[in-house]
């Protein structure tokens, strides 16, 4: 005990040595960090000092540092190497007004302010935005990012000795020196810039409408105009030359005002005096064209471009001539566009695109539905239409395949764009021609070519990333089913698309290629669409007495054109589970449930419709051709029937798929989803049987009972014998409904609401029963007795099975079946029934009661137990 006793003393006395050993180690630590920072500290006011006092040649920076520093520009220099784009840091809408004050170098309440005055006097403003908004590409960078200055080189202090030294891979901490923003100076962007650009733009307005006053007042002779238009133009571009050197700016303004006045001289020349010859103003316009590429390209200037191409267009528009003469002004516009075109394969200048291709689009839409002939200009229409739009699809493309850059969202907008409104002017034109409706197909297959050649082209070069590739192969497929209904008609077109929207979603499962996996789901939308139409044809057939004769039910075209988009639909079901998904958007979590639910409704309501259509539309053509042969009063029975069968055997095939369903889900998918919606549909078709179906079977009852229908022979043995074949159904659906309850799909007591389901749907097939025989019998008046009496029975036998299955809900709902014929014996019964009837339904539900009484005493015990 005593050497235990000297061992604890012996390591406490060791604890408390290392507990002074740790605090004195701590205490060092500190002293040493406090010694650290105060030789930083130190060192860096030394530093400081150094720099401060040191002459102007030991801060110079070395060469070969300046040279990875940052570059001293201009502000002139970093504005015009700016690009334009949209600002979403600073915007309030759509970031245009911050993204142009960025590339001009003005502030961005100064932009707006300008932009609100510009909306309030012109009132184009909302619209001017919203052409840039879509113009002006998004930007996905900050504006500017400041590079770090390099340290100045100072000696190092001889007090720094003892400093910690610094290693080669921690390069010493360099102050970062942001250099200053340039302030936005308002006069001088105005006196520069802006007010060189509204003269320029005022200057050929004024030219525009002088010469057409002159025109107007014969002021001046017609060759004096044209030469004095021409000698301004010369003038300006001659002055534009010499001012490039010092006032580049400035001179690509005058340069581009030249060229507009010059293309506005040679259309006048030509169209309004007839002074040159049509082979000379086309020469000068190409002319013209090819001076305004070089030098658009030489200064690297959009504005150029602009004012010279595309100024040119709102040449007709401010004389308010040339719609007289569409080939002249079509001639004149396709060779600006060709100018274009040219730029489109050296810069990609999106806002010159866009404007031009507005405006071409504009002016011959306009003139063609102001001016158009067929007769007259059904060829030049085309051909016109046709060059536009080749010259618009080259360039949308050209620039992106040759740099093999990415498409935007416009650049697709743009191509569908062009694509589609030469489309619709070609089907316009072809279609007013006599035999017009004879090539509405050919000519939408060879759109589709057009595009099949640019696509294969594209891929056999690999000219452009694959996004573009399966844009343009879109295009050829969205014209090859434009094309099927266009061109075919009936049960055709669906049967096409469904062979499409098959082998395209069989492609983008099986390949991976998302694309063709997501214009399937268009083209399964279009033929389930056609399906329904052809359903609506062969229905209005049925009742079209001409109709009749052909239509034969289950061999007819429409049917089969069902069961193969049934088929078709189930295919891309099973796909759809087989194969992962390729279309990125159909991976999300909620888009993959959509589908998968999207789809598996329409595989099993086309399955369902299929034959639903067949079985209606064989009852109206009975009903239709039994009109026609018979004009007694007879039939107006056999026509009510005729609807009654339609809609009982409609009732009884809705039973059977049901079950057939349940039987398929239950052994072989197993899918609760699917069972969810196979027990509801079960409970909606239970309730349409007892109430709208067996009030059918009763009115079809009443038919067979009409002695003038049978007289006349159109009542069969059938009137009575489907109320049995439907009971039989009936059993069989409730059969395996009661299977389909069992898998657990709904979590629910399966027994319970079996029972009570099975207990309603027998009292009220027996009450139906009960009226349908005592129908039979003749002894319908006595109704009311008997039904007293059933109910009574029905809920004596519903206890006894309560008692002897030990089922609490059966017994409660036979004591409420009960307290009902009570109620009907009190309240109804008692005043429309005679003295021997009253007398003998109380008899009878007294000794029913008194039995129920006896039996609740007699199995008390296995009551109380329960």
């Amino acid at each position: 005990m005593d050497n235990q006793i000297n061992r604890i003393k012996a390591l406490q006395e060791k604890l408390e040595q290392l507990l002074e050993k740790q605090q004195v180690f701590s205490k060092e630590i500190s002293e040493l960090k406090e010694a650290i920072t105060a030789l930083k500290e130190e060192s860096a006011e030394t530093e400081t000092k150094k720099v401060v006092e040191a002459p102007p040649e030991t801060r110079k920076e070395p060469q070969a540092d300046r040279t990875t520093s940052e570059p001293v520009t201009t502000p002139a220099a970093s504005v015009e190497s700016k690009k334009l784009s949209r600002r979403h840091a600073n915007k309030i809408l759509g970031g245009v007004c911050s993204g142009l004050a960025e590339y001009v170098g003005m502030p961005v309440w100064v932009m707006r302010g300008i932009w609100i005055l510009f909306s309030l006097l012109f009132c184009i403003g909302a619209l001017v935005y919203l052409i840039l908004w879509a113009a002006i590409p998004a930007s996905h960078r900050p504006f500017a990012v400041a590079q770090k200055a390099p340290s100045p080189i100072v000696e190092k202090p001889a007090s720094t000795v003892d400093a910690p030294k610094r290693t080669e891979s921690t390069p010493p901490p360099a102050e970062s020196k942001t250099p200053p923003k340039p302030v936005f100076n308002l006069e001088k962007y105005i006196g520069e810039s802006l007010i060189s650009k509204i003269g320029m733009v005022i200057l050929v307005i004024g030219a525009a409408i002088g010469v057409k006053y002159s025109i107007d007042n014969d002021l001046i002779s017609p060759t004096v105009r044209i030469i004095l238009g021409y000698l301004l133009g010369v003038l300006l571009l001659i002055i534009g030359a010499r001012l490039k050197q010092k006032y580049e700016t400035f001179s690509a303004i005058l340069v581009s005002g030249a060229m507009a006045i010059l293309y506005f001289m040679t259309f006048a020349a030509y169209l309004f005096y007839g002074m040159l010859p049509q082979w000379m103003a086309f020469a000068l316009m190409v002319l013209f064209t090819i001076a305004t590429v070089a030098l658009a390209l030489k200064y690297d200037r959009q504005i150029i471009a602009h004012f010279g191409l595309v100024g040119a267009y709102s040449i007709p528009f401010l004389l308010d001539e040339g719609w007289a003469e569409p080939i002249v002004l079509f001639s004149y516009i396709a060779i600006i566009n060709l100018g274009i075109l040219y730029i489109s394969f050296k810069k990609y200048w999106k806002p010159l695109y866009l404007f031009s291709f507005g405006v071409t689009w504009f002016i011959y839409c306009t003139w063609f539905a102001i001016n158009f002939e067929y007769t007259l200009h059904a060829g030049m229409a085309a051909f016109f239409a046709f060059l536009f739009f080749l010259i618009f699809y080259i360039t949308f493309l050209a620039y992106k395949f040759i740099k093999k850059e990415v498409y935007s969202v416009l650049d697709v907008v743009l191509l569908l764009a062009n694509s589609f409104i030469f489309y619709g002017l070609g089907y316009s034109i072809i279609e007013q021609s006599a035999d017009g409706e004879s090539y509405l197909g050919a000519f939408t297959l060879f759109n589709a070519l057009l595009h099949g050649i640019v696509s294969f082209v594209a891929y056999r070069f690999k000219l452009a990333d694959k996004n573009i590739f399966y844009l343009v192969t879109g295009l050829v497929l969205v014209f090859i089913t434009i094309s099927i209904p266009v061109q075919l008609d009936g049960n055709w077109v669906t049967l096409l698309w469904i062979g499409e929207a098959i082998l395209l979603y069989h492609i983008g499962r099986t390949r991976k290629a998302g694309l063709y996996e997501s214009m399937a789901y268009p083209l399964i939308a279009l033929f389930v669409l056609s399906l329904i139409h052809d359903w609506g044809d062969v229905g209005l057939a049925a009742y079209i007495p001409d109709e009749t004769v052909k239509y034969v039910p289950f061999f007819n075209r429409v049917f089969l054109t069902s069961l193969l988009s049934a088929a078709a639909l189930g295919y891309i079901n099973y796909l759809y589970y087989k194969l992962p998904a390729s279309a990125p958007w159909v991976k999300e979590e909620t888009l993959s449930r959509l589908v998968s639910y999207g789809l598996g409704i329409l595989f099993i309501g086309v399955l369902y419709t299929s034959f639903a259509v067949e079985i209606s539309n064989y009852w109206n053509q009975i009903a239709t051709n039994f009109k026609i042969d018979t004009v007694s009063n007879g039939p107006n029975y056999y026509f009510r029937d005729a609807e009654s069968f339609r809609v009982m055997w409609q009732i009884i095939y809705t039973l059977v798929f049901l079950s057939l369903l349940g039987l398929a889900n239950n052994y072989r998918f197993k899918s609760r989803p699917l069972g969810i919606a196979s027990l509801s549909l079960n409970a909606i078709t239970l309730l349409v049987f007892l109430t709208a179906g067996l009030f059918l079977l009763s009115e079809l009852r009443e038919s067979y009972l009409d002695s003038t229908s049978s007289a006349e022979g159109l009542i069969s043995g059938f009137h009575i014998g489907i109320r049995y074949v439907s009971f039989l159904i009936l059993g069989l659906f409730l059969f395996i409904g009661y299977k389909t309850l069992k898998q657990g799909f709904i979590s629910l007591r399966e027994d319970i609401v079996f029972d009570l389901v099975l207990a309603v749907t027998i009292c009220w097939i027996i009450t139906s029963e009960l009226l349908h025989w005592l129908d039979l019998y003749g002894v319908s008046d006595s109704y009311k007795l008997w039904l007293s009496i059933l109910w009574g029975l029905y809920a004596l036998t519903l206890i006894i099975l309560g008692i002897w299955k030990k089922k609490k809900y059966l017994r409660i709902g036979a004591i409420g079946l009960f307290s009902l014929t009570l109620v009907k014996l009190f309240f109804y019964d008692i005043a429309h029934l005679n003295t021997l009837s009253k007398t003998i339904v109380f008899l009878s539900l007294g000794i029913l009661l008194l039995v129920v009484s006896y039996l609740y005493n007699r199995f008390k015990n296995i009551i109380t137990d329960e």
